[in-house]
């Protein structure tokens, strides 16, 4: 049975051996990565494919402004475990990430990736040309996809991260866990 559901912190370790899986080490280098380090996703919209208990599938939006004053959303990454790839779950988990953001009253989404496959859910770049992220990306993998007719009209300049900053660990508790042999096999929040 699969069931696409929200993130708790139990699929932590398996959410990022998915995306090591799918991305490898370097997906700390992207871009977008800049966007979500140090910050928490968007209430509601951390989602997994769960198979038997088994997380299969993942999905992050974050919240970000689209230049000055523009609220929105930045998608990513979004990962399907390569044994289940071309079985429709990444389009399925696309558009339930989408309705649950729409439905939250977001009005619009940007992310960096393949225009061909993003295109069939709304994305464009004819929206993106004014504005730019903090680092390098190519141009015509920068998309986005408005909810609210026109509403990214006249947004340009720096996307920036907006969503709440992340807690860090107590350093005393992670040292006293560390002497008890309780943090073998954690890592890092991606």
């Amino acid at each position: 049975m699969i069931t696409i559901r929200e993130e708790t912190f139990r699929d932590v370790p398996a959410r990022e051996a998915l995306l090591d899986a799918c991305f490898g080490p370097a997906r700390f280098l992207k871009t977008g990565e800049r966007l979500r380090e140090g910050r928490m996703p968007a209430d509601g919209l951390s989602l997994v494919i769960d198979r038997g208990g088994e997380v299969i599938g993942t999905v992050r939006l974050w919240h970000i402004s689209a230049g000055l004053d523009c609220p929105a959303l930045m998608l990513g990454p979004i990962a399907i475990d390569p044994a289940c790839q071309s079985l429709g779950l990444g389009g399925k988990l696309m558009r339930e990430a989408l309705g649950r953001a729409a439905d939250l009253g977001h009005r619009a989404v940007l992310l960096v990736g393949d225009a061909p496959y993003y295109q069939r859910f709304g994305f464009s770049t004819e929206k993106t040309a004014a504005l730019w992220l903090p680092g390098p990306v190519e141009r015509e993998r920068f998309l986005a996809l408005e909810f609210e007719a026109a509403y990214l009209e006249g947004a340009n300049g720096l996307v920036t991260a907006t969503g709440a900053l992340a807690q860090k660990p107590d350093l005393a508790v992670l040292v006293a866990a560390s002497a008890q042999g309780q943090l073998a096999g954690l890592r890092p929040a991606a």
